[in-house]
């Protein structure tokens, strides 16, 4: 039977080496990006790869609601099943946006276009089970500091350092989302996993003010993984058989015991107010 997996931000980086992965193993992929010029490039780099593969290409901003569920309707008619959705799409704006619906650009992108598209293509997951969700948060999640449930998603100023507070924030709200789901899922046979693949070397902070010589270097040493090597961590809880009978998995591929602890993370009645808030802001009926 054929497998299919959706992978979101599929034109570079991670998301295109995960399709990459998928592909080769035999997977039907669909992957989802925001410009059709580099989404077709993508898609014909994994096609060069993995000729016998079945590639499909997917176009949506996830920061817009409408764009999402235009997104989501489009796979629901393209697609029977969904054996695996990677959720990896995301944006490290330097200054403060505001997405098409009011929200913070950046938390828009990042939390609730993912948290939106999960929603709708639910119950073909479900149906499609055994099936998994990955998805791709960061260690950055642990310099969120509070976080308000009520109104995480308000736009606002960032000023100085702004910028990475609002993606730790965006990050913290992924690995909730993701312990949350995996345990609204228990028992349907959809395994829910979080991913942090410490620093990747990829376009992710383009609108930062980091000179891309800088980051070229920093790619050449250990300090930065590939995007090849943070997507065979992803692809493992993706499609490895040893995932296929738990659920909930947070894993890192950096030392997580030289970090500090994000007590967020432990705080189920957090999760449970984030998803509801989540739920009301994206326009999901409760479940």
């Amino acid at each position: 039977m054929e497998k299919i997996a959706v992978v979101t931000g599929a034109s570079s980086g991670i998301g295109r080496e995960v399709a990459r992965a998928l592909a080769r193993r035999g997977f039907r992929v669909g992957m989802v990006g925001r410009s059709e010029v580099r989404g077709a490039d993508a898609a014909a780099a994994v096609r060069a790869d993995a000729p016998d593969a079945r590639i499909e290409t997917f176009f949506g901003d996830l920061s817009s609601r409408a764009e999402v569920r235009g997104l989501a309707e489009r796979i629901l008619d393209r697609y029977p099943r969904l054996d695996v959705l990677v959720n990896n799409a995301g944006v490290h704006l330097r200054r403060a946006k505001v997405s098409v619906d009011g929200f913070d650009r950046m938390v828009a992108t990042n939390h609730l276009g993912p948290f939106l598209l999960t929603g709708l293509l639910r119950d073909l997951l479900v149906k499609s089970a055994p099936s998994r969700i990955v998805v791709v948060a960061s260690e950055a999640y642990r310099r969120a500091g509070t976080l308000d449930p009520a109104r995480f998603a308000e736009p606002g100023v960032y000023g100085a350092g702004g910028s990475h507070r609002v993606y730790a924030r965006t990050k913290l709200l992924n690995v909730l989302f993701a312990a949350e789901l995996a345990d609204r899922l228990a028992g349907t046979g959809v395994a829910v996993h979080a991913l942090c693949p410490g620093p990747v070397a990829t376009g992710l902070g383009r609108d930062l003010p980091v000179p891309s010589r800088t980051g070229a270097l920093l790619a050449r040493t250990p300090l930065l993984r590939t995007p090849e090597q943070a997507a065979r961590a992803v692809v493992r809880l993706a499609a490895d058989p040893g995932y296929d009978t738990g659920t909930g998995y947070h894993a890192s591929v950096r030392p997580a015991r030289l970090l500090r602890a994000s007590p967020a993370v432990r705080d189920p009645a957090l999760r449970r107010a984030v998803w509801e808030r989540s739920e009301q802001l994206v326009g999901l009926p409760s479940r």
